[in-house]
């Protein structure tokens, strides 16, 4: 699917998206209908324990980008995370975070939050880079919204979210991400904007779904968000297959002679 596809998908159906961030994921996700594929600065939680996203660089994330692109084939759209403060400095210093993302394999990026960025995202737009927006919880800003917490359960937080989304649209984003709002907010804001709305913790009248790879394959995790459903049992999965790996070595089951060589 291409990024024009997606977009029209908005008046036909739904669309689902995961996080991923290596090669042997890509692949499974490649054999699945699985339309969008983020990698996302997440990783930074997932795979390396950290309590936040801020510790993710563009460096990292492009070399999980790359990995992931070569599991992949063009039918899914691959899009990378800009880091946080990746695009807050000058224009040449972001196509530079930009350019290495891109030739990393991604299709596009995503930013987080409308204020400040609009210049950068139509900078990027009008240089031929497509450009996904993120509103709501914006994890990057974690330290300033005081934690993982619910976005625009107040009058004012409710108009600005809808007054961003609709200065992204303007500023050529392709699609939104929006993240831990009330699901009547965010059913507005997907009746408001042309472009598709793609939902996580923003209920499901969003024009997609967005899950963490490692949330909802139900590998181990310090924090669940409310939002999040186990689709699969992996943790459970591989601890089975430890614990027979174990004693099939400690009874000498393992290797058998057909596993060995002569």
């Amino acid at each position: 699917m291409t990024i024009p596809e997606y977009i029209k998908t908005k008046s036909i159906r739904k669309s689902s998206w995961v996080t991923c961030y290596d090669y042997p994921s890509a692949q499974i996700i490649q054999s699945s209908p699985i339309d969008g594929v983020l990698v996302g600065d997440s990783l930074a939680m997932t795979i390396f324990g950290d309590p936040n996203t801020l510790k993710a660089t563009t460096e990292l994330i492009a070399s999980h980008t790359q990995a992931v692109a070569k599991g992949l084939n063009e039918k899914k759209i691959l899009i990378a995370d800009l880091p946080f403060l990746s695009y807050r400095g000058s224009l040449d210093k972001l196509i530079d975070h930009v350019l290495l993302l891109m030739q990393s394999g991604a299709h596009g990026i995503k930013l987080e939050g409308a204020k400040g960025n609009i210049k950068a995202i139509e900078h990027l737009v009008e240089s031929g880079i497509p450009v996904m927006g993120h509103l709501g919880l914006t994890p990057q800003s974690i330290h300033q919204l005081g934690g993982f917490k619910v976005q625009g359960k107040t009058p004012e937080q409710w108009n600005t979210l809808i007054h961003e989304a609709q200065l992204l649209e303007k500023a050529g984003c392709f699609s939104l991400v929006l993240e831990c709002v009330p699901f009547e907010l965010a059913k507005e804001i997907t009746q408001t904007l042309k472009i598709p709305v793609i939902g996580i913790g923003a209920g499901h009248e969003t024009d997609g779904q967005i899950l963490v790879w490692h949330d909802m394959m139900g590998y181990p995790s310090v924090y669940t968000p409310k939002f999040v459903r186990c689709f699969g049992n992996v943790q459970t999965l591989m601890s089975e297959a430890l614990a027979s790996y174990h004693d099939n070595v400690i009874n000498k089951a393992f290797p058998s002679p057909e596993e060995s060589y002569r």
